[in-house]
């Protein structure tokens, strides 16, 4: 697999995929509402990433930049063999993945200059607070960290964080942790769930992290999640991330579909089950009526974008 997102014309987002299925992307190109791909690294980093743009009879419109302006090309190439091999050596990061296209770059137009954020009292504090919360929960991308930034402060007639400031902010709290998970080593304790939730979605189990605000909203909407063939849910809402984050633990919220205590309970059983075979440690008496915590849990899951 690449390590790799690629973004589509149509609002997919697909999450490391692997040769043949970028090949596939670019192959489609040229339909209605499906001209471009933009592609980023795992984990994304500002300023970085490769692109294509191509209409049905024309040629492929290559671009990619590596971080300052001046460091922005573009090509046009003739085939999509020819994109497919330029986009997958890109996602490797192969020596010489560029060699094929003639690259030329562009003027980007001058650099704007993003002014110091002038905040009063401890506003500054409350508002880099809020964005790291966000930023370890390791769920959200760059553009959600800066769009938390810009309206955190905001009131009915003060918008003391301009756009390109909160953008700056999300961009150097997001750079920190980029250079804190280099050293982690070996799989983390969040990837392990996202290990036991695959499992239990590949058994019937419908299973989503970080899905909706609340316990409510998470009852009220999980159904639309189901398929024909799963027999019941589990998830966590984003206060019981938070909650993960601080280092309280993570409460799993589970149930059948047919809303029987006989389903829930075996629902459970399965979850504390694929924890275990996961590597994690699960609390639950069994009672179906009470929730799974997992703990103790060490919230480390790796920035993506």
């Amino acid at each position: 697999m690449l390590e790799t997102v690629v973004k589509t014309e149509q609002g997919e987002r697909h999450v490391r995929v692997s040769e043949g299925e970028l090949a596939g992307l670019v192959r489609r190109l040229g339909g209605d509402e499906d001209h471009f791909l933009v592609l980023q690294r795992i984990p994304d980093l500002p300023d970085v990433f490769a692109q294509v743009w191509h209409e049905a009879g024309g040629d492929y419109t290559l671009e990619h930049r590596a971080g300052a302006a001046d460091r922005h090309f573009q090509a046009l190439v003739d085939s999509p063999e020819a994109v497919i091999a330029t986009l997958t050596g890109w996602a490797r990061q192969e020596v010489g993945w560029d060699a094929g296209p003639a690259w030329s770059p562009l003027d980007m137009g001058p650099i704007r200059e993003v002014p110091p954020l002038d905040l009063g009292g401890d506003e500054g504090e409350v508002l880099e607070k809020r964005v790291r919360e966000v930023l370890l929960a390791g769920y959200a991308s760059r553009a959600e960290l800066a769009e938390i930034a810009e309206d955190y402060l905001v009131t009915e007639d003060r918008r003391p964080v301009s756009r390109e400031q909160a953008a700056a902010l999300a961009d150097r709290m997001w750079l920190e942790r980029v250079a804190e998970q280099a050293a982690w080593q070996g799989e983390t304790h969040p990837e392990r769930l996202t290990r036991a939730f695959a499992a239990l979605q590949e058994a019937g189990i419908t299973a989503r992290e970080h899905f909706t605000c609340c316990r409510s909203c998470g009852q009220s909407e999980i159904g639309a999640e189901a398929g024909p063939e799963t027999r019941g849910f589990v998830y966590f809402h984003t206060q019981c991330t938070d909650s993960a984050v601080a280092g309280q633990g993570l409460t799993l919220l589970y149930g059948g579909f047919d809303e029987s205590s006989e389903t829930t309970a075996a629902v459970g059983r399965e979850v504390v089950a694929a924890l275990g075979a996961a590597g994690l440690t699960a609390e639950w008496d069994g009672d179906p009526g009470r929730a799974v915590t997992v703990t103790p849990l060490d919230w480390r899951r790796r920035l993506v974008g």
